[in-house]
This record gives structure tokens, sequence and C-alpha cells, in this order.
């Protein structure tokens, strides 16, 4: 999952888009929340983030300046404007910023959709061509050895290492991350996505969904735990986000799956 900070100082709004939308289903996770953009400058100073979604007109810092702030700090998390009409002239100046898009208020679920859904492939690419980079380096590495230094990272450890990633994720599937996964199998971030992905034969962020909703399936059969409890079981805060989850990888929604014999 990619990591999205939202800012704006519209609790409604704010609290609309992070919570009514389903982020996880197209690659995010939102990790902050700021209600103005001094306040997201601030958390990003100590976090990585890849993406800022920020309203442009803020109290103390507005989201230009924000954008202005990671430029000269050569940041390189993206940012995407939340603009009114009457503000789209204004936003474009920002485009010297790299600013990378701007949706327009109200926001509209099939923008959203778009514009992050270009996002997340620019981030995959960006993360392919350094995972490459880093490959390539290893490689140097590995043929820089003698010849007589035995090779030990044969298939067979390969398959070891995806197997114990898939048995951490069945345990963890509340709240694994990548970032988790790669600080415990001292792996390099950028690299990850892509050997899981070489190595199993699936994403791993389909591989986390569908570890979830295998468990969320298995809760459903019992029917003392209400739908919202199993959402938050499988790490759904949001009820409707887990049942148009749910409804996305089995055909049917929490409910009719449970009504449904098995």
């Amino acid at each position: 999952m990619y990591k999205l900070l939202v800012a704006d100082d519209e609790t409604k709004i704010r609290n609309g888009i992070c919570n009514y939308f389903p982020w996880s289903e197209i690659g995010f996770e939102i990790v902050a929340e700021a209600k103005n953009g001094r306040q997201a400058l601030e958390y990003l100073i100590k976090h990585e983030v890849d993406v800022v979604l920020s309203d442009i007109k803020m109290p103390v810092m507005s989201g230009v300046e924000l954008a202005q702030e990671l430029y000269n700090r050569k940041s390189k998390t993206k940012v995407v404007f939340l603009t009114g009409y009457k503000e789209f002239e204004y936003a474009q100046k920002a485009l010297q910023y790299g600013v990378k898009s701007y949706i327009i208020k109200p926001t509209k679920y099939e923008e959203l959709v778009e514009v992050f859904s270009r996002i997340r492939e620019e981030l995959d690419e960006e993360n392919s061509k350094e995972a490459a980079v880093t490959a390539a380096l290893a490689e140097e590495g590995v043929q820089g050895k003698t010849r007589d230094e035995p090779m030990t990272e044969g298939q067979g450890y390969h398959e070891k290492k995806i197997g114990a990633i898939k048995a951490y994720v069945q345990e963890h599937y509340k709240d694994v991350t990548l970032e988790g996964i790669a600080r415990l199998f001292h792996m390099n971030l950028f690299y990850v996505s892509k050997y899981f992905k070489k190595w199993s034969g699936q994403n791993f962020s389909d591989y986390v969904i569908s570890v979830k909703m295998e468990k969320a399936a298995e809760l459903l059969q019992d029917i003392t735990y209400k739908t919202y409890e199993i959402g938050s079981a499988v790490g759904y805060d949001n009820a409707k986000n887990f049942s148009r989850a749910f409804k996305l990888y089995f055909g049917k929604s929490p409910r009719e799956y449970r009504d449904t014999p098995h």
C-alpha cells in the first residue's frame, strides 16, 4: 500500500475523504490527517509519505505553500490539490512545484479513482525502476565474488522466503504492511513487491486482500459476529469499505454470503 496524507481545514470534507472512500482497493492507505499545511509539513518531515491530497486554501499554511516547501526540500512526495472552480487558476500556478493533479470540489468518486489509479501506476513504475537499479547493483556484487564462493540463494531459498512472508501475512493480516515485511525480512522496501510478484506469481497487495477476505468469510460462518466487527477484525475500520471490498472479492455482500449455504 502507498501512504497518503489528507490535508483540509474543513473537518466534514476531510472525514468524508478519509472514511468513505475505499482507498485500499486502489492501493493506498491513509496514514495521517492535517488541518493545515503546517501540520501536514511537520508530519512529512518525520515520516515517509507517497502522496499528499491537499486543499488549496487553508489557515497557517496553504496547499500551494506546502507544495512549494516540499519542492524546495526536494521531497519525493507527490501532491494532489483539492480545489474549487474559483481557485483553479490559482492552483495552476503551482505547476512549477510539481503538483501532479487537481480534483475539483465537490469531490467525485470516479475522479478520485482516475487520478489516484494513475498516480499508483506512476509510483509502481518508479519503484520498479529503483528495484531494477538495486537488482543490477546486487548482480554486479554477485559477479564480483570469487568463483569458489558458494551461492546459497537458489530457487529453494526464495520459495522458503516467500513461504515465510505468506505465513507472516496469514498471522498478522489485520495490520500487515509492505514496510513491515521489508523491515522484518531485511529487504529493500522498493524491491519487496517485485520480489514477491516474481517468486509467488501474485501481487503482494492482492495476496493480503485474499487472506483478509478468506478470513472474513470464515468469521461470517459464526452468526454471533456482526459484519462491522468482522470488518474491524480483518483491518477495515469502516464497515462500508469492508463490504465493498468483500463484494469485489466474492461477488456477494457479507450479508448475502452469510445467507448462502456453503
